[in-house]
């Protein structure tokens, strides 16, 4: 049992796991600056920019699927200011206009062009490829020991390894600043703190751990990871160090039982087969959300001043 535990569930947990927890903690962010659509815009333009960059280059890899990111937010910016200008609409209804036509184009983009050779299609787009991620040359437990079964292991795994790791890193280290400005950016600036770099920065670590997380977990998961756990951890607490502990807890909790129950839950209700994991994990997070709504101490208080949290 713990051999083929091991073989085909560690490592989907584990990648689920690190992906919700890479977009979770700017997402803490994002929702306190009010900001909590750019995530979600950035889970958009990262598919055409992938897409775009792919077709280029003829290779998924880091590098390339960064800068097919990067240079699909700018065309996004500059859309939207498009849209603004000529248009007299208000931001909000510009962008959403913007990055539901960029997502389209980019499924269209794959529904077009054969990059299935590569596993980056419609499908994958949307709900990863989360269950394939397995560990077969595994032996069990003690695999975990053997530096040879590691250098086997998937490489979806080391790459959001290192990139939750670089969020991590990079949470603590300007933790402070952090802190500050997205509670009152002129008191920043008044400290000398780069609020607007730091703003750009914010946005940067989100749009890294999106596109580290896509190949794997798929545009769903980012999409919900970004503002799930969050939203549902301010429901939880008015303090800025609890409010990440809990969205972690959050983001942990929906990626496992998320896992669990797309594999296991039809057996239960007497269903064949399974559903999509990454489906699974996001309707989780979205259901502890709406637990948080219904139950959590401080529900009352939301819209209150972001002061509050300082």
């Amino acid at each position: 049992m713990g051999t083929e535990f091991v073989q085909l569930s560690l490592t989907p947990i584990l990648i689920g796991i690190l992906a919700a927890v890479a977009c979770a903690l700017p997402g803490n962010f994002l929702i306190l600056r009010r900001q909590a659509l750019i995530g979600d815009a950035i889970s958009h333009v990262v598919l055409p920019g992938i897409v775009v960059a792919f077709l280029l280059t003829g290779v998924i890899s880091a590098i390339p699927m960064l800068l097919g990111a990067a240079g699909a937010a700018l065309v996004a910016v500059g859309l939207i200011e498009v849209v603004k200008r000529l248009g007299g609409i208000e931001p909000g209804a510009a962008m959403g206009a913007v990055f539901t036509s960029m997502f389209a184009a980019g499924v269209l983009l794959l529904e077009q062009t054969d990059t299935s050779s590569v596993h980056l299609d419609v499908e994958h787009a949307l709900m990863g490829n989360l269950e394939s991620l397995v560990w077969l040359q595994a032996e069990g437990w003690h695999s975990l020991l053997d530096p040879g079964m590691l250098a086997t292991l998937p490489d979806e795994l080391t790459r959001i390894a290192t990139v939750c790791a670089f969020v991590v890193v990079l949470t603590v280290v300007f933790w402070r600043w952090l802190k500050i400005s997205t509670f009152d950016e002129g008191f920043a600036q008044a400290l000398g703190i780069p609020a607007a770099a730091l703003g750009l920065g914010l946005v940067v670590t989100a749009a890294i751990a999106a596109v580290a997380a896509f190949d794997a977990v798929g545009s769903i998961i980012v999409i919900a990871m970004f503002i799930c756990p969050p939203a549902a951890a301010r429901l939880m607490t008015n303090r800025l160090e609890r409010q990440v502990g809990w969205s972690v807890t959050f983001a942990t909790l929906s990626a496992v039982l998320g896992y669990i129950l797309a594999g296991y839950g039809p057996l239960w209700f007497g269903a064949q087969g399974a559903v999509s994991a990454a489906g699974m994990i996001a309707a989780v997070s979205g259901i502890i959300l709406g637990l948080a709504c219904l139950y959590g101490p401080h529900r009352a208080r939301v819209g209150v001043a972001r002061k509050e949290g300082a």
